[in-house]
């Protein structure tokens, strides 16, 4: 543990499992106090906690329906409650709904516009309840996609939309809190071995083909865009704001 978040405060939203736990436990090894909110994992929640506590940090998890734009006040709230403040939101949580082409009559429309509610308006909801509140040098960081900016294949046409949404929106708001010190950025990894990625799997390309398109031949770490989160959310990005930046091996270059 290096510390250089000790005394910090972070929210990741999604935090139970993939790469929200990972980012959970990354930030509780840089001396940060960890909440996490989940939808319905109780118990995967509450073993995030366990290990976060174990590194010596205070940690909460915190139940919250992404999809419900009133529960955003309330998590924010919970978390200043429970620790004071709020240094670093790490906008996380999402879900993919992909494998349909815009024209397919079996487009379950219902569905798709879900997935733009919960990793759009419910990120913009958890994220405008949070800047009032957020400490002034804080940061927030927003988990997108490679998909946002660089689409190789077909059938991801919404999913690709909402995080090329956030990609803009963050932007907007690094002018908004930057007289703050507030900085504002986006991660977009690629394909991570995450169980979100292992629901779509099916709909996508096969694995090779898709490793075939990456000058290098792997699929990213949940390690390795963690540590970039903590990057960013450390003293040494505190003057790197309102970008997006790439964890996908140099697909799309």
């Amino acid at each position: 543990m290096s510390n250089i978040l000790k005394g910090k405060v972070a929210l990741v939203t999604g935090g139970s499992r993939g790469l929200g736990a990972a980012t959970a436990e990354a930030l509780a090894d840089q001396g940060a106090d960890v909440a996490i909110s989940y939808v319905a994992s109780a118990e995967k929640a509450q073993a995030v906690v366990a290990k976060l506590k174990a590194k010596g940090v205070r940690a909460l998890a915190i139940q919250s329906d992404q999809a419900d734009l009133s529960t955003a006040k309330p998590l924010i709230e919970s978390v200043i409650a429970e620790f004071g403040k709020l240094d670093i939101l790490v906008n996380n949580a999402g879900i993919a709904i992909q494998g349909h082409m815009v024209d397919d009559p079996e487009l379950d429309g219902d569905k798709y516009n879900r997935q733009w509610q919960v990793n759009v308006m419910g990120t913009i909801a958890n994220t405008r309840a949070a800047a009032p509140k957020l400490t002034d040098g804080g940061r927030i960081i927003f988990i997108g996609s490679l998909l946002g900016s660089y689409v190789p294949f077909a059938g991801v046409a919404d999913y690709a939309g909402t995080k090329w949404a956030l990609a803009g929106y963050a932007k907007g708001i690094a002018r908004d809190l930057g007289p703050r010190n507030i900085t504002v950025n986006v991660i977009q990894p690629g394909i991570m071995p995450t169980d979100m990625a292992s629901d779509v799997a099916g709909e996508l390309p096969d694995r090779e083909a898709i490793l075939d398109m990456h000058p290098i031949r792997r699929i990213a770490t949940l390690e390795e865009v963690a540590e970039t989160v903590c990057f960013l959310a450390g003293p040494s990005a505190g003057y790197i704001s309102g970008e997006t930046i790439n964890i996908a091996g140099g697909l799309g270059i």
